[in-house]
Order: structure tokens, then sequence, then C-alpha cells
């Protein structure tokens, strides 16, 4: 049976790290401050962001949640954009996604400040994240690795299958395992015999959205297993993967929930405090 890879005791480490690091800028009168951007009445985007200010707080961080309405016109979100991107007391922004279909996201992001876009969803910190040089990264890409390097299982030299091509998982994913002299490959909706694929991987990463979509057949003997999905279903919160039928076959696994999602926000505060550093704040 698979030793399962939670994720909670990583994010209370990082939590601590970063609340002593807010003390140290709380006490020079810097108050770091993250702004989260929320459009429309999305139930699943309203309760993350909730949720997310009491994390913020025990930390120190100066949370604020901007929401406007699902009517709200493209000048108007990218004039806010605008605004929270050149007030000196902001040193973070997290745009909430999804966005209501009428919003052009190219656009809205053109509009963030790249040195306070903690989610990495601007061009230019894709631009760095592929260069491998000094940026912001989206968080679940980073809370997969993390995660891994925590129980010392480095990708170093492995072959590492990962499952999805998203632009907030999937494919950030690919610079930052090449990073880590990972031997990758990348699977999606075209790739033809995806299981033939999926068990020549020593380590699997699943970002698909489909509940429950890789099952035991689908993995090698031994492997190590991230699941980086999370589903709401009538049975309750899943992963992209089939606990029950993976478990018995993989060597360590991530489960859903208590696994990647648990070390989202954490990694979001990291980028916060990179965020004011390369905001010149040190």
């Amino acid at each position: 049976m698979a030793v399962l890879l939670a994720g909670k005791e990583i994010a209370a480490q990082i939590r601590e790290e970063v609340r002593v690091k807010v003390e140290e800028y709380r006490a020079r009168g810097i108050i770091p401050q993250l702004v989260a951007m929320l459009v429309g009445d999305n139930p699943a985007s309203v309760l993350y962001a909730q949720a997310k200010e009491k994390a913020m707080q025990k930390v120190g961080i100066l949370y604020r949640l901007v929401h406007l309405s699902s009517t709200a016109s493209q000048k108007e979100v990218e004039d806010k954009l605008g605004e929270l991107s050149a007030a000196p007391e902001v040193h973070g922004i997290l745009l909430e996604l999804p966005l209501p279909g009428h919003l052009d996201r190219d656009s809205l992001l053109a509009k963030l400040s790249p040195c306070k876009d903690v989610d990495g969803l601007t061009y230019e910190n894709q631009g760095r994240l592929l260069a491998g040089t000094e940026g912001l990264f989206p968080a679940t890409p980073q809370s997969c690795l993390a995660i891994l390097e925590h129980h010392g299982l480095s990708v170093a030299g492995r072959r590492v299958v990962v499952v999805g091509r998203g632009a907030t998982v999937g494919r950030p994913l690919l610079p930052l395992l090449l990073q880590r002299d990972a031997t990758v490959t990348v699977c999606h909706s075209r790739t033809r015999d995806l299981a033939y694929h999926t068990r020549q991987a020593e380590v699997l990463i699943v970002a698909v959205g489909r509940p429950r979509f890789i099952t035991g057949d689908m993995v090698s003997p031994g492997a190590v297993v991230v699941d980086a999905g999370i589903n709401q279903t009538e049975a309750g919160t899943c992963g992209d993967v089939d606990f029950d039928s993976v478990a018995p076959v993989a060597a360590y696994l991530t489960p859903v929930p208590g696994g990647v999602g648990s070390l989202t926000t954490a990694i979001i505060m990291q980028n916060l405090l990179r965020a004011l550093s390369l905001q010149g704040y040190r």
C-alpha cells in the first residue's frame, strides 16, 4: 500500500517561516498586503477567496478582497487592476479564475504588474519560468514539487510523466521539472495510448480536472503518484487519480484532500514575500 504524501505539515512549516518574515517587515513599518480580485459569483472562487483571508491573517499579511459584479465591463476590470498595480501599499495581486466569459483574460493580465503577480499568470513571469530566471510562478506546480522534495523524492534523472497541459499546472510544471534534471513526458487529450505512457513513469503527476481519471492499471508498480486535481462529485471530494485502485500499486501517493491542495495557499504566501523582494523590499 502506498505511503501517503500529505501536505499539511509542509504547509504549516512554510506558514511559520512566512510569519517570522512578515513580523520582521512589520517591525520596520512595512505591512505586506495581498489583494485578491474576484469578478462574479462563482461559488468555489468565493469560498476560496474567503478561506485565504483567515490564513493570511494568521501570519500577519493584510488581505483584501476586491469583488466586482459579473457584469463588470472589460474597462472596469482593467482599470481596477491598473489601480492596484500602481498602489505602493499593495505588494501582491491575485486574479481569481475563472473569469466571466465576456472578459478578455490576456488584456486583463497586461494590466497586472509582473512583480505583484503572485500566481505567475503574466507573460513576463511565464517567460522568466521558461528562462529559468527569478520570477513569480504558479502555486500548484510548486506545491507538487515541494511535496516531493520534502519527502526526499528527487526527480533528477527519473522518468516523469505529466498528464495535463493546462496553463496553471501542467504547462508550468515542464520547465520546473527540467530545471531539476527530470526526463519529462507531457500527455494530454490527443495522446495516443495514454496508459502506455503513464506506465513508463517513475513519477506520475496528474492535473486533468477529471474525477478518478487515472486508475491502478495505468500506473507502474512502485511509482510515485502526485494528484494535483480536485473535483466535487456526488460522493464527495476526490482527485484526478482513482485512489482506491492506485494506492495498492504505487509506492507513494498524494491524498485528495490533504495533499497538493493543502499547500497552495502557503505557496502563495511565499510568492508574496518573493514579490516584496522583487519590488526592492529586503
